[in-house]
C-alpha cells in the first residue's frame, strides 16, 4: 500500500490528478478493464471514472477498445512516463518564455522607479509614544558615542534597564557617553534617581541652566530630537529620527560647546 501511495504521489508530481494516477496504476495490473471494473478496483466514484479514463486516453497514457462494453488498457509505463516528462518540459519551456518576456517588460519599470526617491527619506516623523520609545531604545545601541540633552519628561522610566545596560556596554567598550541635564534635575526624586543610575553605569553628566530641546546623537550619524510645535504650544511636540551624518556632526559640535559651559553636579562623576 505504501508503494502504491508513493507511486500515486510521483505520478501527481508529473502532472496527473490523483484519480488519474490511481486509475493508471489500476490499468497496468492486467490487460484490460471495463469502466465499472476500474471504478471498483481504483476506488474512484462511478460518475467520475469515465471522465478520468477519457483524460488518460487524451494524454495517450491509455487506449480504449470498442465493443459491446468498451474496455481500457494502459500504455506501457516507459512510454507513458516519457510522454508525461515531455509535457512537463513543454510546460517549463513555456514558463521560461513567459518569465523572460515578463522580465523584459518589468525591468524598465523597476529601473525608472529607482530614479524617483523621496528627498526626506532620511527623516522619520514620530508621534506615537510607543514608536518614540522604540526609536529611543534603538539609538541607545550606539557603538562609539552617545550624547544626550536630557529634559523631562523622559521617554523611558527611571528603571530603564535596557538603557542602563546600553550605557554600561558602551562605557566598558571605551566609548563616550555624555548627558547634559537641567540644573534643577536633581530636585526631582525621579530624575535624580535616573541620573544616579546612569552615571553609576558610566555616563558622564553635567548640568546647564537651560537646554534648547531634547536631543540624542549617536555615533555622529543618528539624531533623535523633540521639536516643540511653535503654533500648538509647548505641550505639543513632534519627534524626529534623522539619519544624516552632516546634520549629526553639526549638532555634535553644538553639544560639545554646551558641554564645555555646563558644570558637573554633586555625586555625578562617571563610574570608574
Amino acid at each position: 500500500m505504501e508503494l502504491e501511495d508513493a507511486a500515486v504521489n510521483d505520478l501527481m508530481s508529473l502532472g496527473l490528478a490523483r484519480y488519474e494516477a490511481r486509475v493508471y496504476l489500476t490499468l497496468i495490473r492486467r490487460g484490460s478493464y471495463t469502466a465499472a471494473e476500474v471504478s471498483r478496483e481504483a476506488d474512484v466514484p462511478r460518475q467520475r471514472v469515465y471522465d478520468v479514463l477519457d483524460a488518460l486516453v487524451r494524454r495517450q497514457l491509455a487506449t480504449t477498445r470498442p465493443g459491446r462494453v468498451a474496455t481500457y488498457c494502459a500504455v506501457t509505463p516507459e512510454l507513458a512516463l516519457a510522454r508525461l516528462m515531455a509535457l512537463q518540459r513543454e510546460s517549463v519551456d513555456r514558463l521560461e518564455r513567459v518569465s523572460q518576456a515578463l522580465a523584459a517588460t518589468l525591468q524598465p519599470m523597476w529601473s525608472l522607479g529607482r530614479e524617483h526617491t523621496n528627498p526626506l527619506d532620511y527623516i522619520e516623523i514620530l508621534r506615537d509614544p510607543k514608536a518614540i520609545s522604540e526609536r529611543f531604545a534603538d539609538i541607545q545601541q550606539a557603538r562609539h558615542e552617545l550624547l544626550t540633552l536630557c529634559k523631562p519628561p523622559f521617554v523611558a522610566p527611571t528603571e530603564n534597564a535596557e538603557g542602563i545596560a546600553a550605557v554600561r556596554r558602551l562605557h566598558e567598550a571605551g566609548g563616550t557617553v555624555r548627558a547634559i541635564y537641567l540644573n534643577d534635575a536633581l530636585d526631582d526624586p525621579e530624575t535624580a534617581e535616573h541620573v544616579r543610575r546612569f552615571t553609576a553605569s558610566g555616563e558622564e553628566a553635567r548640568f546647564a541652566s537651560e537646554l534648547p530641546l531634547k536631543l540624542v546623537i549617536a555615533d555622529a550619524s543618528l539624531v533623535l530630537c523633540d521639536m516643540p510645535d511653535p503654533v500648538a504650544g509647548a505641550g505639543s511636540t513632534t519627534t524626529l529620527f534623522i539619519e544624516h551624518p552632516a546634520l549629526a556632526a553639526c549638532l555634535r559640535l553644538a553639544f560639545n560647546t554646551m558641554w564645555e559651559h555646563a558644570v558637573p553636579g554633586p555625586a555625578c562623576s562617571p563610574a570608574p
